[in-house]
């Protein structure tokens, strides 16, 4: 599990508010939350370095970029050859995330595909790579949930 630093009730109340207004400046964000520029800018440096904030690509959509097919993979590798087959598996951009689980499989992939046949060229492909045993794969019919934290970001900030 990667450690990230523990967000307190402003650093809650600055992903609030930019989630209400993403191009809002570190300037109009000190005046909104009646703090100063630098606490906001310093905040912001803290929660990218320290792993709270991830990259802008992580709210792209992989369908505007063509990608419309989601689906998840289980991944039963060697235990032999974990490290390396997951560095494998990390080389392939349509993998965009990846959990190690417990269960008959080891691994929990989120793949995105440009269709079927794409979905099927990837799985053959992950099935090649050395010390990765077998996939199981189950397609998203449709986001029943977009992933979301606003309502753990208004619990810390206390709304």
């Amino acid at each position: 599990m990667t450690s990230v630093n523990q967000l307190d009730d402003l650093d809650a109340r600055i992903l609030l508010a930019l989630d209400e207004n993403p191009d809002a400046t570190v300037l109009h964000l000190a005046q909104t939350l009646g703090v100063a520029r630098n606490t906001v800018h310093a905040r912001l440096r803290r929660m990218t370095e320290g792993g709270a904030l991830g990259s802008f690509s992580k709210r792209v959509a992989p369908a505007a970029l063509g990608y419309p097919l989601v689906a998840f993979v289980w991944i039963a590798i060697s235990q032999a050859s974990d490290s390396a087959a997951m560095a494998s598996l990390g080389e392939i951009p349509e993998i965009v995330e990846m959990h190690a689980t417990t269960g008959d499989a080891d691994l929990l992939a989120k793949v995105v595909a440009r269709d079927p046949q794409h979905l099927h060229s990837l799985t053959s492909r992950m099935l090649r790579i050395e010390g990765v045993e077998r996939t199981s794969t189950a397609l998203s019919l449709v986001e029943a949930m977009p992933h979301r934290v606003r309502g753990l970001l208004e619990g810390v900030a206390g709304r």
